[in-house]
């Protein structure tokens, strides 16, 4: 069955390189990737005197330069995407880029977003630029891999997925989550920040669950005491050099507190390691 893709595009070099991200990660797959850029007047949205609706010729001439500047990126992707099994559509529309994606995911099942960390500012003070934090926490319908400016596809040696065991998880995005395990061949570093003998009944039902969905995988289990979460997931990371962190973002407990600290600087974790966020079923 064929997974579609959905990578948001700005036309900058951090977004291009999520798309050969992309294709490099799912080489070996079927897939559909479509291709979207969002593009808008913010003048458009004021509703108020002071900032009067944009002419319709204003509306013109941004979607003329979007048009131009999509088939200026269409013509780059189509010298790499020579791989019989990918099918790249390219796609652009006036709209607010969350409400949009909403829609795209709905509309073409969509199973994965990728994009990358930072846009057109590419502001190296910032581990996650507005954009794709905005889609992590906003995006519900599909599972979102953020990848970093300067990461280049390589086999990720494992994947640490931080957990508290209180998640009610998304099966069809674990699945996703097993289908990137699964091409890479990458054990799972299960971590915990806490005791594992004070776990509830009910976090010790959820690890049955969890177990259940990575039955044939290789994981193993990792507790770490005495320290806060942001600082023990970033610390082990960063030790093991690990490839990724993929996490179910539960009422938003693990990316807002972790990813906006500039601990994440400190550590250099936002320049090398991709997030794929996971979707609390509650959320």
């Amino acid at each position: 069955m064929q997974k579609h893709i959905l990578i948001p595009t700005d036309y900058s070099r951090n977004a291009f390189n999520a798309i050969v991200y992309a294709f490099e990660l799912f080489k070996k797959e079927e897939c559909v990737f479509h291709i979207f850029h969002s593009y808008f007047l913010f003048r458009s949205a004021q509703g108020n005197i002071l900032f009067p609706e944009p002419e319709p010729h204003e509306y013109d001439a941004v979607a003329r330069a979007s048009g131009a500047s999509m088939l200026q990126l269409k013509n780059k992707v189509e010298l790499l995407a020579d791989n019989p099994k990918h099918t790249v559509y390219f796609d652009h529309k006036f709209g607010t880029l969350i409400e949009l994606l909403e829609e795209k995911v709905k509309r073409n099942n969509i199973d994965l977003i990728i994009m990358g960390t930072r846009g057109i500012t590419d502001d190296t003070k910032v581990a996650y630029g507005r954009n794709s934090v905005n889609v992590i926490e906003s995006i519900t319908g599909c599972a979102v891999l953020a990848v970093p400016a300067n990461v280049h596809y390589k086999r990720i040696n494992e994947i640490v997925f931080p957990t508290n065991f209180k998640s009610e998880f998304n099966e069809r995005e674990i699945n996703t989550f097993v289908k990137i395990v699964q091409l890479e061949k990458s054990p799972i570093r299960i971590l915990h920040i806490g005791k594992e003998a004070e776990l509830s009944e009910r976090q010790r039902s959820n690890r049955k669950q969890l177990e259940s969905y990575f039955e044939g995988l290789e994981y193993s289990y990792h507790w770490l005491e005495k320290t806060g979460v942001k600082e023990g997931v970033l610390s082990f990371v960063d030790d093991r050099n690990s490839g990724m962190i993929a996490f179910v973002n539960r009422k938003h407990w693990f990316f807002g507190s972790i990813f906006s600290n500039p601990l994440v600087k400190s550590l250099g974790v936002h320049s090398k390691v991709p997030i794929l966020a996971l979707h609390d079923l509650r959320n």
